[in-house]
């Protein structure tokens, strides 16, 4: 670690004098000073993790908040020094902005981490079974279930979105098209209304808790989480009760649909 530190480096003893001095006394002056003498090993760990990306000033900033919080939360009675505990907590930092700044759209943590085990998973089922793993037998090796297993691979894909002016080959000639420009703009509000209409009849096919998380996740557009919090329930059941109502109404629309083309 001493090879990343700023030329003009403190000693131990005047470096926890210093992070005494802000703990006690808020003192900025000092936490400026210790800011100063580990920059350089904040940029040493922000190159690690931005390998060049456009967003490395972010990542720098980042460990400095994680520097920051090592500073308010050491205690050197516990016999590391300032370096080792300011690391670990620098590179945390680091690793949670990265975890939320690379995926194009918010998706839950536990999905996020089950990604990279599936992946790896799936290379040592493949080679272990010499075919493709299915998906029941990637969810034992992980002992998570099949729904899971499918959800994190979904959402995987969410991992970079495209921009609407993302070009793409249109013809032999080398001619572009931008993703906005293949994308129609079909009025859908007729179809929208017969939906509603089909909808109405078959809302009584759900419980009221049913018909309320209906209401706060697709009309009134709340996460799943924000839906719990309003019921008094907890996420997973908010995505349980969920995905039952969708497939009750999916079963009464079709209930509802086939009815109407009998009597036509």
């Amino acid at each position: 670690m001493q090879k990343q530190s700023q030329p003009n480096q403190k000693s131990k003893e005047e470096t926890n004098a210093l992070i005494k001095a802000y703990q006690l006394h808020q003192d900025e002056e000092a936490q400026n000073a210790l800011v100063l003498q580990y920059q350089n090993l904040v940029e040493a760990i922000a190159r690690k993790y931005s390998k060049g990306r456009s967003y490395h000033e972010d990542i720098v900033q980042v460990g400095i908040i994680g520097l920051l919080g090592a500073i308010r939360r050491y205690d050197e009675s516990f016999g590391k020094t300032f370096e080792a505990f300011a690391v670990p907590t620098i590179i945390g930092e680091i690793k949670r902005f990265l975890r939320d700044k690379t995926w194009s759209v918010h998706v839950p943590r536990r999905i996020k981490e089950l990604g990279p085990k599936i992946k790896a998973t799936v290379e040592e089922l493949t080679t272990e079974l010499h075919r493709s793993p299915r998906v029941d037998e990637i969810a034992d090796v992980l002992g998570v279930s099949e729904e899971e297993v499918l959800e994190a691979m979904e959402m995987g894909k969410s991992y970079q979105a495209l921009s609407v002016d993302h070009s793409i080959e249109a013809d032999s000639d080398g001619g572009t098209v931008t993703l906005l420009d293949i994308v129609g703009n079909e009025d859908m509000g007729y179809e929208k209304v017969n939906q509603m209409l089909v909808l109405e009849k078959v809302l009584h096919v759900l419980s009221e808790r049913e018909k309320l998380i209906i209401q706060y996740t697709y009309l009134e557009n709340m996460s799943q989480k924000e839906a719990g919090d309003k019921l008094g329930i907890s996420q997973m059941h908010v995505s349980r009760l969920q995905r039952r109502a969708i497939k009750k109404l999916q079963e009464a629309i079709h209930s509802e649909t086939n009815n109407s083309e009998c009597l036509s």
